[in-house]
């Protein structure tokens, strides 16, 4: 049986979670309906489209700044305990400082495994849902490109569109694509030509092809050294095929990392996203536990608005020092491990040192 005051700690501390929650979740959608607005605007589509589309996106958004909502819950939550002098009803029961950071922080540690086993599976099916309607009524709709176990796949129209090339590559390097495959389709699906390449150069628009056969619908081949293709995508466009990953669940992500590995392309970018999620119930308990030592530490002071200032800069401080981590993993100075956990043990270290001292407050 969880003790009484086990129970009444947990609900008083979700509750706060709640209420932040909601706060952000109304802030979001005022703050994201005037771009959706704005994205709209010289389209052809009904009005309750941007609202629709914000409330796709609010979810992602969430997910995003829950660390920062679990900061600003927990001080709320301690605002409540020492307005109402139940801190010093707590103490006087033999319920110390320590034993209140520990419940709250453990229960912010179950509520970050069930965020990354149910919401953000949730939260990446709406984001990709959001992506996939504003992708129809993008200026680039009616070009796809994708990454799978047979490599890259493209699909993109002529300028005049009057034309379809499919395209496939075994393998990508930066600014090359390896045994590429290029299928020249008309409106009607019907076969104009065939293009194979051992390699192109896809640094600009205009691709440049080398060692180059073409197979026409009459089964007519001929060679040539150097092929020029134009096409929609470049090299900077392609690595940026994913780069709001967090349109894909986890198992997805995997997935994407398998198939980046099988045509040798880096899978930095998802490895890092990867760990940023199965790092967040560790990042949200310490956080919690941070909020519950800055307010032991600061509850001398009374305005609440001096207190919300403080816990907004360790917010800060604590993003930015992930912020330049994980820049770091990304330009592969350091690996993905180092630049994704290693934040998280400064936190650590950190909060075992207040954890400490803390019953001494």
């Amino acid at each position: 049986m969880i003790k009484k005051y086990q129970n009444y700690l947990t609900r008083l501390f979700l509750k706060n979670i709640l209420v932040i929650s909601l706060v952000f979740i109304f802030l979001s959608f005022f703050l994201n309906i005037f771009e959706e607005i704005k994205y709209f605007e010289n389209k052809n589509t009904e009005i309750y489209y941007p609202v629709i589309l914000t409330i796709l996106n609010i979810p992602s958004i969430l997910f995003e700044i829950l660390p920062f909502i679990f900061l600003l819950g927990v001080m709320f939550f301690f605002i409540n305990l020492f307005e109402k002098d139940e801190i010093e009803l707590l103490r006087s029961h033999g319920i110390n400082n320590l034993k209140i950071t520990a419940i709250i922080s453990l229960v912010s540690l179950i509520i970050g495994m069930l965020l990354i086993i149910i919401y953000y599976s949730f939260s990446a099916n709406l984001k990709s849902l959001y992506l996939n309607i504003k992708y129809k009524y993008s200026d680039t709709g009616n070009h796809l490109a994708i990454v799978n176990e047979d490599g890259l796949w493209i699909k993109e129209k002529n300028k005049l569109g009057d034309r379809i090339f499919i395209i496939n590559a075994g393998g990508y390097k930066k600014n090359e694509l390896e045994n590429i495959k290029i299928t020249e389709l008309n409106k009607e699906y019907k076969l104009i030509n065939t293009i194979t390449s051992e390699q192109a150069d896809i640094s600009d628009k205009i691709w440049d092809l080398k060692n180059v056969k073409i197979y026409s619908s009459e089964k007519k081949k001929r060679s040539v050294l150097n092929y020029n293709y134009e096409s929609t995508f470049n090299s900077e466009i392609i690595s940026n095929l994913y780069s709001n990953l967090s349109s894909l669940n986890i198992m997805q992500l995997i997935k994407l990392e398998e198939n980046y590995k099988s045509i040798g392309y880096s899978a930095t970018e998802v490895k890092l996203h990867l760990h940023k999620i199965y790092s967040l119930p560790l990042y949200l308990a310490l956080t919690v536990i941070i909020g519950s030592l800055l307010m032991f530490k600061f509850n001398f002071i009374k305005s609440k608005f001096f207190l919300i200032v403080i816990g907004v800069l360790v917010s800060v401080i604590f993003y930015y020092i992930n912020y330049f981590s994980i820049l770091f993993g990304k330009n592969e100075t350091v690996p993905v491990l180092v630049s994704v956990w290693l934040p998280q043990v400064i936190m650590f270290l950190i909060c075992t040192i207040g954890l400490l001292k803390l019953n001494e407050n």
